[in-house]
């Protein structure tokens, strides 16, 4: 919309040259058009060769050129500074308007801003209640952006706030978990033993019951630390992120201390519950073994399986083979306890 074609050094086109087309605005048309200049070469520079002199003989090359008297008054420098000075002034036309409307919104805006200070008074209760009640609310605002991910500002350098807790359900907590893993030949010997101190001195023909209970109940329980853990990680974690929600608040410190003690409580208040109900869920489990799930490959499926992938090793016989069972039962447990920590209200 604004652009100007300026073509310069004319005069030392070759002879029977010109740029004609370019000037006429045929071959590469812009909006505004060209203007050709002819400007003092350097030997004019050197020779002192004024402006004045320069433009009159500017005028001549324009006038006296076949290719271009046709439109003499249309080129040469006093041309493109009447032109240029032209755009300058539509430009400040166009635009002063919208200009001085932006002006005068934003001095209204003082005025009643600078109005409803007049009567300002620093002691007035009902002002520090709303300042008081504004900066609340911002951490508030803040500390849900840096739990949900919508903050304005993206850290690039580390995770915090909900991407860390997200990171320490979906990574942290499942490699605890997998390094309960137990070792087949030590859950061997446990339930050999087992099952010799429940027979004592008699000889048993069938698996008692209470050896297998022991051993579940014993891998189940070993569930709480890495749960716990987990809960620990998540409420340090919002702890910190309270910390940093409240770093807007440093002006005001015992306003900021205050802050953080009932934040803090509240966060604490929500671990205690929420580690009850792990602890409880876990109890459960442990109460009562159900056999009749789905997953319990029971007596037979657990004899063929360990025939299948111990065929190098020595049988342990029928006794030990039905307590292959423990491993899924034990992973049935860990999946209900992931599913309360990511869901249960506690938490919120």
């Amino acid at each position: 919309l604004r652009t100007i074609g300026v073509i310069t050094k004319l005069d030392l086109m070759d002879e029977g040259t010109d740029a004609r087309d370019v000037l006429e605005n045929k071959l590469l048309p812009l909006r505004r058009g060209y203007i050709g200049v002819v400007n003092r070469s350097q030997k004019d520079i050197d020779g002192k060769k004024d402006i004045k002199a320069a433009l009159e003989a500017e005028r001549k090359f324009f006038l006296s050129h076949p290719g271009y008297r046709h439109i003499a008054d249309k080129m040469g420098t006093p041309r493109l500074q009447q032109v240029l000075n032209q755009q300058l002034t539509n430009h400040i036309r166009d635009t002063l308007p919208a200009f001085r409307s932006k002006l005068q919104a934003q001095l209204l805006a003082l005025d009643k801003e600078a109005e409803e200070y007049r009567g300002y008074r620093p002691d007035d209760p009902s002002r520090k209640t709303k300042q008081l009640l504004q900066m609340v609310q911002q951490f508030s605002v803040d500390f849900e952006k840096r739990i949900e991910g919508s903050g304005d500002q993206v850290d690039t350098v580390e995770l915090s706030g909900g991407a860390k807790i997200n990171r320490i359900f979906h990574e942290r907590f499942p490699f605890e978990l997998v390094k309960m893993e137990c070792d087949d030949k030590e859950m061997r010997r446990e339930i050999s033993y087992a099952i010799k101190n429940i027979h004592g001195i008699r000889t048993g023909l069938f698996t008692p019951d209470m050896a297998f209970e022991a051993i579940v109940k014993k891998q189940i329980v070993k569930l709480k630390e890495p749960s716990i853990k987990c809960v620990d990680m998540v409420i340090q974690e919002l702890i910190n992120t309270v910390r940093q929600c409240s770093n807007k608040l440093e002006c005001f410190p015992r306003l900021r201390e205050e802050t953080e003690r009932i934040v803090t409580s509240h966060i604490r208040d929500r671990e205690s519950r929420a580690k009850d109900q792990v602890l409880l869920l876990i109890d459960l489990q442990l109460s009562y073994i159900n056999t009749n799930h789905e997953d319990f490959i029971g007596f037979a499926s657990a004899q063929q399986r360990s025939s299948q992938t111990n065929k190098s090793q020595s049988s342990a016989g029928n006794q030990v083979s039905v307590f292959y069972i423990s491993r899924v039962t034990i992973q049935t447990a860990m999946h209900e306890v992931k599913a309360v920590v990511d869901t249960h209200p506690a938490w919120r």
